[in-house]
């Protein structure tokens, strides 16, 4: 990574990354898959690959607050079915980064996103919306599958862009969590994926001494974002929230497809 650039951002390059960061902490609180916004502004800011580097440990701060907000509503027999598909798809995406240019991998990752809201708006449609997690996530042979397919992607995406929280909102939401479920149970997925990511990003040489110089400056604006989404998850009914998901996940997909 070239990380000289990181040391000549202007002060409005700065302010949108600082903005970024308390989006950041705000979708890991409130609204998961916001953060695809943020994925955005800093790929914008900084040299595409570098951004990501420079991203996951300010989206490793988020995950320690979304942690100590939601601990007690984690689904672990979720997160348990989901991590061997998951570790299966960050190798799977570390091996495509080294031969992908960015084109491919904003278009690949838009694709997926947008297909996996096409199938989940399309699921909640026609399933009941009370259906509880245990009852299709864990127990039955679909709800097994959904998991790998879901986990594999998420991997992927996570791995090569930071974007895995979509692809994950899309598999929650289709899983039947309602609100405090699903954020307790990202917070704890992603924190345990996004620190067993390091050691990749680093290899890639896409994490050094210099990007986390710049990550000690962002971390500061993660601490309100995410208190203000503590405070704004109370206010969103359980219909809002997955239509606010849902949306989240939309743009994203659409904002890497037509960069």
């Amino acid at each position: 990574m070239n990380t000289m650039t990181l040391w000549h951002i202007t002060g409005w390059e700065f302010a949108a990354l600082a903005f970024a960061a308390l989006l950041v902490g705000f979708s890991k609180t409130a609204v998961s898959g916001a953060n695809t916004i943020s994925l955005a502004i800093f790929a914008a800011v900084l040299p595409a690959r570098a951004s990501t580097g420079v991203l996951l440990p300010v989206l490793i701060a988020g995950d320690l607050l979304a942690v100590a907000t939601y601990r007690r509503h984690a689904h672990w027999p979720t997160l348990w079915r989901l991590f061997p598909a998951v570790a299966a798809g960050v190798v799977v995406g570390t091996v495509f980064l080294v031969w992908a240019d960015d084109a491919i991998v904003r278009t690949s990752i838009g694709a997926i996103l947008l297909l996996m809201a096409a199938v989940t708006v399309w699921r909640r449609r026609t399933a009941d919306a009370e259906q509880e997690p245990e009852s299709e996530s864990v127990t039955t042979r679909a709800g097994r599958i959904k998991a790998r397919s879901y986990g594999v992607l998420g991997g992927f995406t996570t791995m090569v862009a930071n974007a895995g929280g979509p692809v994950m909102s899309m598999y929650l939401l289709s899983a039947g969590f309602r609100k405090l479920g699903f954020l307790g149970t990202s917070a704890f997925f992603f924190l345990i994926v996004n620190v067993s990511k390091l050691p990749f990003s680093a290899g890639l040489g896409l994490i050094d001494g210099r990007s986390l110089l710049l990550d000690l400056a962002l971390v500061a604006f993660v601490v309100p974002g995410a208190l203000f989404g503590k405070w704004a998850v109370n206010k969103i009914n359980q219909r809002l929230f997955e239509q606010l998901v849902i949306a989240a996940t939309v743009v994203g997909g659409l904002q890497l497809l037509l960069r």
